[in-house]
């Protein structure tokens, strides 16, 4: 039996699983949902590092717990709902002679951003917890701010990209 013949006969439209049988679609579905709910937990994460790092400041407005709840929480949304927009955003092959304006770029290059601002602003607080740095309140600021912009970013490109019209192919 060849590889192929089997891959193909492994994914069949449907699957049985005991007695049931399930559509592949919904292993589909599901299969995007534990992405989703996974790609939540890593914004989560990256929150608890980002407000740990605020936490331990201790200054004004940033000397609450509260703050460690906020950033997981904002981090959570954003990732869930900003990254993995390939299923929502429709994409043109791109013609080699000229490039064409489809509409989507802004959305991926928000959601580009976003996630890259986030993810610095994680790994600056890893690194500000681990080395136990002590750094000027306006560094500290820089990190908060990277967060905030990123994960905002990421919250708009994909609310963006699931309330526009679908791009007609023409």
């Amino acid at each position: 039996m060849k590889i192929s013949s089997a891959i193909s006969s492994a994914f069949s439209a449907t699957r049985r699983v005991g007695n049931f049988r399930i559509a592949r679609s919904s292993l589909i579905k599901s299969a995007h949902l534990l992405e989703r709910i996974g790609l939540a937990a890593v914004g989560a994460s990256g929150g608890l590092y980002v407000g740990a790092t605020l936490l331990r400041q201790k200054a004004g407005l940033f000397e609450s717990g509260w703050i460690v709840l906020i950033a997981m929480l904002y981090g959570a949304l954003s990732y869930y709902v900003g990254i993995d927009l390939s299923g929502n955003v429709e994409r043109k092959p791109a013609s080699s002679i000229s490039e064409e304006w489809n509409g989507s770029e802004p959305v991926e290059l928000m959601s580009a951003a976003g996630t890259f601002g986030a993810a610095i602003a994680a790994t600056l607080s890893v690194s500000i917890l681990v080395l136990d740095q002590n750094l000027p309140n306006g560094l500290i600021g820089f990190v908060a701010g990277c967060w905030v912009v990123g994960s905002s970013l990421q919250v708009a490109a994909g609310t963006m990209a699931r309330y526009e019209a679908p791009v007609s192919e023409q």
